[in-house]
């Protein structure tokens, strides 16, 4: 909507008046006290922070592709090793696969494509909303683009390549929409991944039990262990996860210790020759000889760089200059002794394939590993699925999933949030997952598609912030892109030939997820043109003042809409039900917007709707996809709190109004803030057209309306007191 949008609620409200609230905008006096801001990750770290950050880091990011070793041998030779150069060649294959993907795409390339130290899907989507009008929702307002997070390093304008394209998305339906279903696509991945984490890596761990000598240990009591550990991990949630890197990062180092002590020993006691495997042609020869079994075997050893992307999702918790320390120092190597070792193992014992990692520890060290194996794999598996929570609130303020309650689980992190419905589908679908699935084979087959599906999405994502936003050398990016795509279009071709044998469970859940998110995205589009379309005209409001039938009662009322410009339809709903307006109206929109955080003093605008001894008042929130609503007394105090700045700020920079006056309506609104706020919510029923095509009725009076029925009322999203909140129904036909 932009400038238009803006002079059409202005031109309501008399050109005057419309250049006074240009000039007196609350948002232009608070961005000039903090234009200054840098932001935490943008900011240069002392090497002591850095390598503080990078030890942190460890705790929570790594947990996944740390134990990776448990079963990536398991999976890629699920019908024994045929012979010696075998293992070299699926060794080679994994030195490589780690060296390229997480090494030099992630930690060199995809973490400078931040959202001002915010990494993954969402992340990247922003950051192309940001230099591009692509959002699907018309509600742009030029104010945004002042905010401290929101400020762009544009580049030159004299790339005609980069304008080309920018001017194609923000012109083109489709291509904003390709561009949606590739970020949910992606979201939904990662979600997908949260689900098979836990599975894979707790039933991987526990399996070790059968290397222990108890005999009365079959599988199916190795899967009622890893489903008791699942449900206790699900169920301990609730309780939050503060301080996840000082918590969780001894217990990952010992981890690492332990990979990195078990694979030199393995490596000098068994065959040190595999260091040949650092010799790429025997990759060449292992396709030779093994041919479309090879290819297959692929499925198995991309298992090797699962969790990569955790680096980027978790990017926001620490630095880049963190992440490539910690991984390029400490991670790599430890993860290369642990595949070396295991390697070195099966040249002399290549009938232990199937328990790889546990027959190759030393039987003093035995019990340790396995004790640590089982907290390390828990890590791995509480990182995705708070990893998971964040995705699912950051849609959520994205208007692309329904309403669910988040949780704060720490005072001093933000990010940390706990979603109760998410936890328990979480749990019943790994529980379900693990047990008619039971071997980390069949798991394995699923979990490879989930993890290339997302690396695919961030190479194409990355292209095009290359091409747009950093201006890179079109050589440079025909370089990243061929070269990634490639490797990883084989793996994904290799991974989709075990659809059958459980890689449809990604992609099914994907699916499901992505009906679910396009759906309530579009109805909730919709309804946003519904309310544009049924705006109350001003002529209405100031007919509403004359009239002496409508009573103006003590307190303060809160009207949510999702509007960003001009008054609501819901209001003349409110009006016409309860002949009644309280003595201060605010009528506020919750806006999310395509950064990660705004900071508190740039939260509000304010604008005043005529007549003003109304006292009716247009407050747009912005809030970022990472930030979170506050309760309803701190909302409360800071939005009044900002109203009275935007009175005071309105009064001294208008002529002829003296400090008495504006005092008086300071100390009237305060007045009506004590006597109570009151929240104004339509709870909206979205019905299709008539005229509509049987497939949107069915989309919308069917299946939208169910997911409407079983999710939370906006009140109870909010945690709003009863007694505090009204609701009023209205239909929207779109």
């Amino acid at each position: 909507m932009g400038e238009k949008a803006v002079r059409t609620e202005d031109a309501a409200a008399g050109d005057k008046m419309g250049a006074e609230m240009r000039r007196i905008d609350s948002l232009n006096i608070e961005a000039g006290k903090v234009s200054t801001y840098d932001g935490f990750h943008r900011a240069k770290h002392s090497w002591k922070t850095t390598l503080s950050l990078a030890i942190q880091s460890v705790g929570v990011v790594y947990g996944d592709i740390g134990t990776s070793p448990l079963y990536v041998y398991s999976s890629t030779f699920p019908n024994g090793i045929k012979e010696k150069d075998d293992i070299l060649g699926v060794l080679s294959i994994i030195i490589y696969t780690i060296f390229f993907v997480p090494m030099l795409k992630y930690v060199f390339i995809v973490l400078q494509a931040n959202d001002n130290g915010e990494g993954g899907t969402f992340a990247m989507y922003s950051l192309i909303c940001r230099h591009a009008k692509v959002s699907l929702i018309p509600n742009n307002q030029p104010e945004d683009t002042e905010l401290s997070n929101y400020k762009l390093d544009t580049p030159s304008s004299e790339l005609k390549r980069s304008q080309a394209i920018k001017k194609k998305l923000e012109t083109s339906r489709l291509a904003q929409y390709v561009l949606f279903v590739i970020t949910i696509t992606g979201t939904s991945m990662v979600i997908g991944d949260g689900v098979l984490t836990p599975c894979i890596s707790v039933l991987s761990a526990v399996s070790g039990l059968q290397q222990s000598g108890i005999k009365s240990l079959d599988q199916s009591a190795i899967v009622w262990i890893s489903v008791a550990i699942l449900i206790l991990l699900f169920v301990v949630q609730q309780f939050g996860t503060d301080k996840v890197g000082f918590t969780f990062a001894p217990i990952i180092l010992l981890w690492f210790l332990f990979l990195t002590g078990i694979g030199i020993y393995n490596l000098i006691k068994y065959d040190i020759t595999v260091l040949k495997a650092f010799n790429p042609w025997y990759i060449v020869k292992y396709f030779q000889r093994n041919g479309k079994a090879a290819w297959i075997s692929l499925g198995g050893a991309v298992l090797c760089i699962t969790g990569t992307e955790a680096m980027f999702a978790d990017l926001g918790h620490f630095s880049v200059r963190a992440i490539q320390v910690s991984f390029t120092f400490f991670t790599f190597p430890t993860i290369l002794f642990a595949y070396l070792g295991q390697s070195a193992y099966l040249t002399k014992n290549p009938g232990d394939v199937a328990t790889t990692f546990y027959a190759s520890i030393p039987k003093p060290l035995y019990w340790p590993t396995f004790v640590v194996a089982v907290l390390a794999a828990i890590i791995a598996s509480q990182a995705l699925i708070t990893g998971t929570f964040s995705i699912i609130a950051q849609s959520l303020g994205m208007g692309c999933f329904p309403r669910v309650k988040i949780v704060h689980t720490s005072e001093k992190n933000q990010g940390q949030v706990y979603i109760p419905e998410i936890n328990y589908m979480l749990m019943i679908a790994c529980v379900l997952i693990t047990f008619f699935f039971r071997t980390t084979e069949q798991i394995g087959n699923a979990y490879g598609i989930a993890v290339v599906s997302v690396m695919c999405i961030t190479t194409c994502m990355i292209t095009l912030i290359m091409l747009v936003i950093w201006k890179t050398s079109i050589f440079l990016i025909a370089i990243f892109f061929l070269v990634f795509i490639s490797i990883e279009g084989i793996y994904l071709s290799s991974v989709l030939f075990k659809f059958v044998e459980g890689g449809y469970l990604p992609l099914f859940f994907a699916a499901v997820l992505m009906v679910i998110m396009a759906t309530w995205h579009y109805v909730h589009k919709q309804s946003y043109m519904f309310e544009v379309k049924n705006k109350v005209s001003t002529e209405y409001v100031k007919q509403l003042a004359l009239n002496p039938d409508v009573h103006r009662i003590p307190g303060m009322g809160f009207l949510y809409s999702d509007l960003v410009q001009g008054v609501p339809p819901i209001f003349s709903h409110f009006v016409s039900n309860i002949p009644s307006v309280h003595s201060v109206v605010v009528i506020v929109t919750i806006k999310p917007l395509p950064v990660s955080k705004v900071l508190p003093e740039e939260r509000f605008v304010f604008r005043q709707l005529e007549p003003k001894e109304y006292r009716m008042f247009r407050c747009v929130a912005r809030y970022g996809y990472n930030d979170l609503v506050e309760g309803p007394g701190e909302f409360e105090q800071m939005l009044v709190d900002n109203l009275k700045e935007f009175i005071r700020n309105k009064h001294v920079m208008s002529e002829g109004n003296s400090k008495n006056s504006y005092e008086e309506e300071i100390q009237f609104i305060q007045e009506a803030m004590d006597k109570g706020v009151v929240y104004l919510m339509g709870e909206a029923q979205v019905v299709a057209e008539e005229k509509s095509s049987w497939f949107k009725k069915i989309v919308i009076n069917y299946f939208y309306d169910f997911l409407r029925k079983n999710s939370r009322q906006s009140g109870k999203i909010m945690s709003i007191p009863r007694s505090k909140l009204l609701m009023v129904g209205m239909t929207y036909d779109i």
